[in-house]
């Protein structure tokens, strides 16, 4: 397995310059190589570290049958274009883009490489040689939520974001309406720090949060700062993208965890076989794509009965926190009494909930 970084990766792209271009589709059985374009670094214990965990596993289970790459800390612009580029160049047949800011910079390498193929992270945009994949987040936030409704002393929720994009959305949305389950006068402040990766900002988003009277924050980025400050301040929130109680061992109360090894294993096999096609990908608690970490003994036995009813009815599919009536922060109804919102209204939401206010 090779690594790049930015640091080698300008030396790397010329040594690719001069190497040949493969052009025909992998053999049945063809030993593949198959890169990632990773968004923060493999130690941030969130979002790339699970991703990468995924890439162990996908080497692990299919062994010399595959060689992976990665490229971390690429950046959501044009500068992801020629990262993308020299994988391909390199002799990667089978490329994940594990973030949404990639979804154009994909498609665009995507059509100068028609033998390679392309597997994009919760995009939309696929094409012949793209397919794109997801997690539906939003049904662990369900369960966080539950949590928070019911431990909440303030009935003031916090929730820590990246960008506002749909994913995010849809995450803030969900958890909100969970605790609203529990507590009918729950609101949430939220706050956008404009990227995914960045301690500082984490760190100092949420002492902004608990400076509005939030007691439990939730995040919606990628690194374990605001758990060390809820921490420091006998506060409780959730980790993100992965177990980060060690990081904070009192105040995590659960995390989603993101699996995504098995969906790797399978499209790597599938392109070894033959038998790779376009598609998009969106599973959750029932597949096994989002687990939740184990509960902290702090989460009274009655609440984690009520958190574990939440992830068996999703696994179920007998469950739905997206069931009407859902009124939109503005008092708008937007979904009607009974009915609950498809998948594809989901993938696009970008209206917030009744209970949801800004904290910038």
């Amino acid at each position: 397995m090779a690594i790049l970084t930015r640091r080698n990766f300008l030396a790397a792209a010329g040594a690719a310059a001069s190497l040949p271009l493969i052009g025909s589709p992998a053999l049945a059985q063809e030993k593949i190589k198959v890169g990632f374009v990773f968004l923060g670094p493999i130690g941030d214990y969130g979002w790339t570290w699970a991703h990468n965990k995924g890439r162990e596993a996908l080497q692990s289970a299919l062994g010399d049958k595959v060689e992976t790459v990665y490229v971390e800390n690429v950046a959501e612009d044009a500068s992801a274009i020629p990262v993308m580029r020299d994988l391909a160049q390199q002799g990667c047949k089978l490329i994940f883009t594990t973030s949404y800011g990639y979804m154009d910079q994909t498609v665009q390498v995507a059509s100068e490489f028609p033998d390679v193929k392309f597997e994009h992270c919760t995009g939309f945009k696929r094409a012949d040689n793209v397919s794109t994949y997801n997690s539906r987040f939003h049904e662990g936030r369900a369960v966080l939520g539950t949590i928070a409704g019911k431990m909440s002393t303030s009935g003031t929720l916090g929730y820590l974001g990246s960008y506002k994009v749909p994913e995010v959305v849809l995450g803030v949305n969900s958890f909100i309406l969970a605790a609203q389950r529990q507590n009918p006068n729950a609101t949430l402040k939220l706050v956008f720090i404009d990227s995914w990766f960045d301690p500082p900002k984490e760190a100092a988003a949420t002492e902004t949060l608990i400076n509005l009277g939030c007691d439990i924050v939730t995040t919606h980025t990628d690194s374990p700062a605001a758990l060390q400050i809820l921490e420091q301040k006998g506060l409780h929130g959730f980790g993100q993208g992965a177990d980060m109680s060690s990081f904070a061992p009192n105040a995590h109360l659960t995390a989603i965890e993101d699996i995504w090894g098995p969906y790797y294993i399978e499209r790597a096999q599938a392109l070894l076989d033959g038998s790779w096609v376009s598609a998009d990908s969106w599973e959750g608690i029932k597949e096994g794509t989002v687990v939740i970490s184990s509960y902290n003994p702090a989460i009274p036995a009655d609440v984690v009965a009520l958190a574990e009813e939440v992830k068996n009815g999703y696994a179920a599919q007998t469950f739905d926190i997206f069931t009407g009536p859902i009124y939109d922060n503005e008092g708008t109804l937007r979904v009607k009494d009974g009915e609950i919102m498809p998948l594809s209204d989901l993938a696009v939401m970008d209206w917030f909930v009744k209970g949801v206010e800004s904290a910038a």
